[in-house]
Formats: structure tokens, sequence, C-alpha cells
């Protein structure tokens, strides 16, 4: 008989998206050469459902990571949440690089997207909807100051950098194993700065959620936090079965990415769509679950954690996409095209001044959260000019 903590952990929906992700990939096992070359209405039909149920089961990524991280506490949960998302984004880049077909700017594509998704979209929604609901809202502007400083840093590295020094766009195999460590010892700096003595940079400082917390609220303080240590020796049994469901969750999702990769390459090359929109996709299929969790943080007033959710999880995934994309080229033999268009470049550079004016100031406000969804607006312009 199952204890309380493990009825509450294995509901219903979790046993639901396990079934439904396990179920559809030993569905496509058995149909065979069914999806060879498929039919225009099947095609559609099974990329429809494939990426359905991989948003199914990166929900249910999300939520168990959710929980993990409301149990660890800022700035420790909110890496578990953001690395769930990293290590599902580059399961689908990776696949759809092992698949059909040339894509040596997927990576590119996808990495772009997801910055101007993250810090235009996503940033600009939640302090447009937040500021109109809280007035202006305090945030740490040392630990932001620090996400912005690596991101200026490792884009620079990811995007431009290879136009210049490179060849053809792709860094030369010489080049490629020094920007590999030097992009993963400063993500790994910052992770152990942000982990250790620096931890307090990431927590909320708002005034309100403090007082929130006098008045028995759920967002705890800096002081009141219990050490790591002694959450994990605490409820270890919780934390283990959460983090074995998902576990669980993201396998379907690694099995499922490469039927999905196949199908949308064959989609895209039949409507004759632009190549980057492989990597919007890839970008929004993977940061949905954490969008909605970002919002919720911005309605609550929890913009700390909102910075914490976007600007950590595009630093993860430049810390870590870049380096494992040229790793599988390097070992597969194919060209890993890097560099960014001028255009992109130029709405790049935009989008990291604006992050950097905007969390510059004391508190962040609606106006602020609407400059960001017309660079937005521009980027989406951009794709398909």
């Amino acid at each position: 008989m199952m204890s309380a903590t493990a009825r509450s952990i294995l509901t219903p929906a979790a046993i639901g998206r396990l079934m439904l992700g396990w179920g559809t990939f030993v569905a496509l096992m058995l149909s065979g050469s069914l999806l060879e070359a498929p039919a225009p209405p099947l095609l559609v039909a099974a990329l429809a459902v494939i990426v359905g149920v991989i948003l199914v089961c990166s929900f249910g990524v999300v939520h168990e990571a959710e929980h993990l991280a409301r149990r660890l506490g800022d700035p420790y949960g909110s890496l578990v949440l953001t690395l769930s998302i990293v290590v599902i984004e580059v399961i689908l880049i990776a696949a759809v690089m092992l698949g059909p077909g040339e894509h040596a700017t997927i990576a590119r594509d996808s990495v772009m997207a997801v910055s101007m998704i993250i810090l235009n979209a996503v940033i600009g929604l939640c302090l447009l909807v937040g500021g109109m609901k809280h007035s202006d809202m305090r945030h740490n502007r040392t630990g932001t100051s620090a996400y912005l400083a690596v991101l200026v840093v490792l884009s620079s590295l990811a995007l431009a950098l290879p136009g210049l020094i490179g060849r053809e766009g792709a860094y030369t195999p010489g080049q490629e194993l020094p920007v590999i460590v030097l992009t993963v010892v400063l993500y790994g700096f910052f992770l152990f700065r942000q982990m250790g003595k620096q931890a307090g940079d990431f927590r909320e400082v708002d005034p309100r959620l403090t007082a929130a917390v006098a008045l028995g609220g759920d967002v705890p303080s800096a002081e009141g936090r219990q050490s790591v240590a002694r959450v994990i020796a605490e409820h270890r049994r919780e934390l283990l079965l959460r983090a074995a469901l998902l576990v669980a969750t993201v396998l379907p999702i690694v099995l499922l990415s490469h039927d999905m990769a196949a199908l949308l390459d064959d989609g895209l090359g039949r409507i004759g769509a632009p190549v980057a929109l492989a990597g919007v996709l890839i970008a929004m299929i993977v940061f949905l679950p954490e969008a909605i969790t970002s919002l919720r943080a911005a309605l609550q007033g929890e913009i700390q954690r909102v910075i914490n959710l976007c600007h950590g999880a595009l630093v993860s995934t430049v810390g870590l996409t870049i380096p494992a994309v040229l790793v599988i080229g390097s070992l597969t033999g194919q060209t890993v095209v890097l560099a960014e268009s001028p255009v992109n470049l130029l709405l790049l550079g935009i989008t990291l001044l604006l992050s950097v004016t905007t969390f510059s100031a004391k508190s962040v406000t609606a106006m602020h959260g609407a400059a960001h969804l017309v660079v937005f607006a521009v980027y989406g312009i951009a794709i398909f000019s």
C-alpha cells in the first residue's frame, strides 16, 4: 500500500502523462514503416500527435521540477527547473541534427529563438501583466546584473564571433575546443557563485513579499529558509520520488524526439517554410511550460523568480546547448553553423541593451514590458521577410 507521500506524487494526472508518453512511443514502434514518406494529412496528424504528447510530458517534467524548486527554494529550485527545460531542448536539437537532411543551423536558430522568446516575449508579458497588477516591482539588481553579464558574453561567443573568426559561419576545429572550454568554465563559475556565496543575490527583495511572509504568506524569506542540506535530509523520500518521476517523464520525450524531427523536416520542406522556423518551433515547445510558470510568478508579484526562471533558463541554454551541439557536430563530422544574420544580430544587440536598461532600474514596470514585446514582434516580422 502506497504511503501518503507517494499518493500525493503519483497522482492520476502524473500516471496519465506517463501512460500517454510511453503508450505513444510503443504505438509508433508498432506502426513500422507507416510514417515513411506519409501522405500530407497523415503527416500533419502524426506530427500534431507527437508534438502534443511531447508538450504534455514537458508540462509533467516542469510540474515535478516546480515542486522540487518550491521545496529547495531559490536559487537552487529555479536551477532544477531551468536545467530540466534545457535537457529537453538539447534532446530535441540533437534529434534534429542526427535525423535526415541537412540541419547545420538548427542549434543557431533554436538558441536565437529561445533568446527572443525569453528576453522579449516571456519577460515582456510578465512585466506587462505584473506591472499592471502590482504597479512597480522591485528586483535584486546584483543578481540580475550577473545574469546579463554572463548572457552578453555567452551570446557573443555563440552567435556573433563565429561569423568574424570562423569559416562560413562555423568555428574551425581548432577554435571549437577553446570556445567549448571557455563557455563551460564561465557557466560553471556562474553556477558555483550562484549556489554559494552569492546565493542571496538571486532572492526576492520586494518588501511586499517580505510583508506577505510576516502575515503568514507562502513566499519564504532568506532568513526563514532552511539550508538545502537540511531540506534534503528531512524530505529525502519525496525528493527522490519526484526526481525519479521527472526522469521517467523525460524519457518518452527523448524517444519521441527522433520521430518528431523526421516529420518536422519533411513537413517544413514540403511547404517551403523558412529554415529558421524549425528552431522557433523547438523553442516554443521547450519553453511553453516554463513560460506559464513565469507568468504565474509575475501575477503574484515575484519578479525575482521570473528573472531566475527566464534569465537562468537562457544562461543554461547557451551555456550547455552550444557546447553540446559542437561536441555532437565534432563526433558526427557535421558542420555547426552558429553565426547569425546581420538582422538577427541587430535584434539580439537591441534585446540585450534593452534588457540591461530595463533591469538597471530599481523597479520594473509595465512600460518596460511593452518595449520588450515590440522587439519580439519585430523579430517575428524578420523571420518571414
